[in-house]
């Protein structure tokens, strides 16, 4: 099933394939540095091995791509060679780099508590490899164990179960925290958190985590978890990673959430106090089947296996915990953010194929939306195609129990597709699937959805697109008390998607709704693009506030490139990026760097 080469590493993956690993780390805040070292149990997969190449940080021609860390195996001294289904345990001494790209050191005035330091990896796509020694590709899975010392006044955490704690024998001022992760999984998902952290109690195997500045408002926030938890299994079967526990990072977290194993990260912007950005939970908890437990052999072109089928999920669990409306109205406002992407990128990059090529290309730079949603459009049009949802969700559920476990690329998705519906293969044959999967661009057929909930969105819009002067004062706050936190989402999104309105148009709105005051992020990031897109002076500091108070990059980026776009705030854009580089996460900044065109 492994690959013979992965485009976004240098590991030996016909060779050998990583079973096991073992970790022991002290945390150095000083130095900001992991030290410690990994003993890599590791199946030999061909006769007569003698190397195994592993990936270590480092310079390059491709900088992101690190260097090659090759271990050559003295055979000299045993009786036969290594041969295939034989297991070799390698063991690497090592500390990270500062600058390794996986972590991000918070100083004490970075946190909320502002008394502790605080220490958080973010290892997809490809930065484990800055962490650990490690076979950097998803086509390698591998159970994992860990000690971690930390000064006894904070909290680890990894994404494994706990499995006990103890006094450092080495260091009195130190604890060490153990984990185990018994159920295999790529390195990318390996996860590491230590901070001043209390925890709350949420379900029946479930807890919320973060500082407790946050944990109150937190466990409010996600006390749904189980029932989303009990939806999901009803869905793809049973989970099978024990505990599901959610961490609520620090502001500069770069995602919106990070589907790592027992320990769910997320971005405190989803904090808006009204449950309403709950689906970031859902998206996630539908990772631990597709991604987690079913994995894309590798980044390139399988990407939107993981993500498009999460998708798929979540808003299923949608459609059973809420209603079929609220699904459909979810699928309209991601085909707006398939649109935005691909304008991002331009309508003819190979980036907005749905399996696009990465060789020589950085996978950060490759993230957008369009795995995500171009993936959706197509399993939701294979669902009206082949049957509706019920029957569409057995496939899936099916796919999952085979592949579970494991890893599986387009063709052999594709091929029990095709299996599953065997008696439907004149429908599946008359699918465009090149169209789908490596033409640029928008999906090739957009889905009709219900637009029940979308209309008062579309008609809000249209009223402010159309109103002239004298009819600005028709306008009241009523206006947007007839919509949910979702519905005020969609109508900003809808907004965005028009000519920028007037500055007396927006000065209105401001006037009538308070949008200002709003603390759903979601609302709040669309709501000052509209305005700087207006050109509203007041709103430029507002702007590059949100886009620095919080790194998440779907918030950041935008923000800070709509400023610079505003031709007589470009150079404020670039001083405050450059004054707030430094609390921002590696990947973030790098690109902001590159949006605002800044040279090194």
């Amino acid at each position: 099933m492994t690959p013979v080469s992965d485009p976004s590493s240098f590991s030996s993956l016909s060779k050998c394939a990583t079973k096991h690993l073992n970790l022991i780390y002290h945390v150095d805040f000083d130095r900001h540095v992991l030290k410690g070292k990994v003993a890599l149990t590791v199946e030999v997969l061909e006769d007569k091995f003698s190397s195994l190449v592993q990936f270590s940080f480092g310079s390059s021609k491709l900088s992101f791509f690190g260097v090659i860390l090759q271990i050559v195996f003295d055979l000299s001294s045993c009786l036969m060679a290594l041969s295939s289904g034989q297991h070799v345990i390698v063991e690497i001494e090592y500390e990270t780099s500062p600058s390794a790209t996986a972590l991000q050191w918070l100083t004490p005035t970075q946190t909320a508590g502002k008394k502790h330091p605080y220490l958080f990896s973010q290892c997809q796509a490809t930065h484990c490899r800055t962490m650990i020694p490690c076979q950097d590709s998803p086509s390698v899975k591998h159970t994992y164990y860990a000690q971690v010392s930390v000064p006894r006044e904070l909290v680890a955490l990894m994404s494994a179960l706990h499995d006990g704690q103890e006094p450092d024998p080495s260091d009195s001022s130190r604890v060490i925290y153990r984990f185990r992760q018994p159920v295999p999984m790529p390195s990318y998902l390996i996860a590491i958190v230590v901070g001043a952290l209390e925890s709350r109690e949420i379900g029946p195997r479930s807890r919320v985590w973060s500082e407790k500045e946050y944990v109150d408002e937190a466990a409010f926030e996600f006390s749904e978890t189980e029932s989303m938890l009990k939806t999901a299994e009803s869905l793809a079967g049973p989970y099978v990673w024990g505990q599901y526990d959610v961490l609520v990072l620090p502001p500069s977290f770069p995602y919106g959430g990070m589907e790592n194993p027992c320990l769910t990260f997320v971005t405190p912007t989803v904090l808006a106090g009204d449950r309403s950005l709950a689906g970031v939970i859902a998206h996630e908890i539908s990772h631990s089947w597709t991604g987690n437990l079913v994995t894309n052999r590798t980044w390139e072109g399988i990407f939107w296996l993981n993500e498009g089928h999460t998708v798929y999920i979540e808003r299923m669990i949608a459609r059973c915990m809420a209603s079929e409306q609220l699904r459909q109205f979810k699928g309209i406002g991601g085909w707006k953010e398939l649109q935005e992407s691909v304008k991002q990128f331009g309508a003819n990059n190979v980036l907005t194929n749905l399996v696009p090529n990465l060789h020589e290309v950085d996978t950060d730079e490759a993230f957008s939306s369009v795995p995500y949603e171009k993936g959706f459009a197509l399993l939701y049009h294979l669902e009206e195609l082949l049957g509706g949802p019920e029957v569409f969700m057995g496939f899936v559920k099916s796919y999952i129990q085979l592949f579970a476990y494991g890893t599986v690329t387009t063709e052999e998705w594709k091929n029990y597709l095709f299996t599953y519906f065997k008696d439907k293969m004149d429908i599946l044959n008359k699918v465009d699937w090149n169209a789908w999967m490596h033409t640029p661009g928008m999906a090739p057929v957009k889905p009709q959805y219900d637009t029940t909930m979308a209309d008062a969105c579309t008609a809000l819009c249209q009223r402010w697109v159309k109103a002239k002067e004298e009819d600005l004062a028709s306008f009241t706050e009523a206006d947007v008390k007839k919509l949910n936190s979702p519905q005020l989402i969609e109508f900003m999104a809808l907004l965005l998607q028009e000519e920028p309105l007037p500055l007396s148009h927006v000065k209105k709105m401001q006037e009538v709704y308070q949008l200002n005051s709003v603390k759903n992020a979601e609302v709040r990031f669309r709501w000052l693009r509209i305005c700087v897109k207006a050109h509203w002076e007041e709103a430029v500091p507002l702007a590059l506030k949100m886009a620095t108070e919080q790194g998440r990059m779907k918030f950041t980026r935008p923000l800070f490139k709509e400023v610079y776009n505003f031709s007589k705030y470009s150079d404020e854009a670039v001083k405050t990026f450059k004054e707030n580089r430094g609390a921002l996460h590696p990947v973030t900044a790098m690109m902001v760097v590159k949006d605002l065109k800044i040279n090194g």
